[in-house]
């Protein structure tokens, strides 16, 4: 609900990068809240990852794309998915739901198109220049970031050179494009879900002659349904300490999907969910009929032959790279505000630099088991926060929280450029909550005093 009190008192002007599903759900909650607000979108339409063949070159859908997250677990809190839906939706009715989204709560007109954001700039007064392609260059008072991130590809760069095709995931869209891969000795390398879902369908006889997955180490394939329904929607009860929550889960899977080496699969170096979660009810049908086969990691090329890690070598014609992507802010020039070159940026509550108060990454997370509407629940957060209601902890805490999540991250979960923002949904969402509470609280003993005033002058 709306605050009172933006009503009648001028509130900071807001910039959104990006309007896939986490920019759209911010400007929803801006709206909502009074704040005025320019969302700035570089393609023609919304939808970012699930606008298939986006004209800014940033969509990973391939048309085969079924969202591995059900339908009762992505859809908005105020905007139901459709009934007649399957469980898991295709990539044409995700994009179309956002589409909805936006007309449903009359946000259209509040987007920019095909205006991307070459510079994002924070000058010493704290306000943002926000410069486009298109020749606009405003001021707002905050930012908030929602570009997405799964758009920069991370290719491999192996010793030796390929005289066959080797492609990122992110390029592929069928098996006859950008290349027919009918007849070809096809190698994909990853097993995340990217991975697991192009290398079944690229399995199939009639296409690839031959297939091997490679990878660096075994995953666990986890199903999509348990005891016949959704997998994602049967959660542990709150009350249970996490960490005897995840012995349980462990030991379900384990029980219940047997041994992955069982179905000619490496044994992973890990336990189920100490990785970002691989699901298919495909993969490992295709692995046990003989029509994947597995390889170590990719030492060399050599013209057509290929060297794995084992010694072992084959020839090939399409090396398929389903290897993940940057974390990347091509508009920041600031060091502080882009990650690392292992994608390390450490956020309090994975939105928040403890000494910048005004930017906001909303939807960087790889959250167990949903993504789609992760920033919705992070974009109440702000809007609170921006109009009055809600005061962030002291730097210092946050700062010391930063240090700790860091360190649970690393605990749980092997050294991975994929696991530097991976978090549990629903443990977020519980502590986002009580996190709320917490800082109304802050907000009220300064008398819900605008931490972020409105300076920026609008151009007339």
């Amino acid at each position: 609900m709306a605050a009172k009190s933006a009503h009648n008192r001028e509130l900071p002007r807001v910039a959104i990068i990006g309007a896939g599903p986490s920019g759209i759900t911010a400007a929803k909650r801006m709206a909502e809240y009074g704040i005025p607000f320019d969302c700035y979108e570089a393609s023609d339409e919304v939808g970012g990852n699930w606008y298939y063949k986006n004209p800014n070159g940033m969509s990973a859908c391939y048309q085969s794309l079924h969202i591995d997250t059900s339908k009762f677990r992505l859809q908005f809190e105020d905007f139901p998915a459709p009934e007649e839906w399957p469980d898991f939706p295709h990539h044409s009715q995700l994009h179309q739901y956002f589409k909805d989204y936006v007309d449903h709560f009359g946000l259209r007109d509040r987007i920019r198109f095909n205006h991307k954001v070459t510079a994002a700039e924070r000058g010493a007064d704290g306000l943002w220049t926000v410069s486009t392609d298109q020749g606009t260059v405003e001021t707002y008072d905050a930012l908030i970031v929602a570009n997405g991130h799964h758009w920069d590809p991370r290719t491999p760069d192996y010793p030796g050179e390929f005289d066959g095709t080797l492609l990122h995931s992110h390029a592929y869209n069928d098996p006859f494009d950008p290349i027919d891969m009918r007849g070809k000795r096809i190698v994909v390398v990853g097993m995340g879900n990217s991975g697991l879902d192009v290398a079944s369908e690229l399995s199939q006889k009639f296409i690839a002659e031959k297939l091997w997955v490679s990878a660096r180490r075994g995953v666990w394939v986890l199903p999509k349904y348990v005891g016949g329904k959704v997998g994602d929607t049967q959660v542990v009860p709150a009350w249970m300490p996490p960490k005897v929550a995840l012995k349980l889960k462990q030991r379900f899977v384990v029980k219940n999907r047997g041994r992955m080496e069982d179905y000619g699969l490496p044994k992973p170096d890990h336990l189920p969910f100490e990785a970002h979660p691989s699901a298919s009810e495909e993969f490992l049908h295709k692995v046990g009929c003989g029509d994947i086969d597995f390889k170590p990691a990719i030492t060399k090329l050599d013209g057509k032959v290929v060297h794995f890690a084992d010694g072992s070598t084959e020839e090939v014609d399409v090396i398929v790279c389903a290897t993940g992507y940057h974390i990347s802010f091509p508009f920041f020039t600031d060091p502080v505000l882009k990650p690392d070159a292992s994608n390390k940026l450490p956020l309090w509550r994975q939105m928040l630099k403890p000494d910048v108060d005004n930017l906001f990454y909303l939807g960087l997370a790889q959250p167990m088991p949903t993504l789609v509407n992760f920033a919705e629940q992070q974009s109440k957060l702000v809007a609170a926060y921006l109009s009055g209601n809600y005061r962030f902890p002291s730097q210092a805490d946050m700062s010391a929280a930063v240090t700790k999540a860091e360190a649970e991250r690393a605990e749980r979960y092997y050294n991975s450029p994929r696991h530097t923002i991976q978090i549990d949904f629903d443990i977020y969402v519980r502590e986002l909550k009580k996190e709320l509470a917490d800082g109304a609280r802050r907000a009220a003993a300064v008398g819900n005093a605008l931490p972020v005033r409105s300076r920026a002058l609008v151009e007339a």
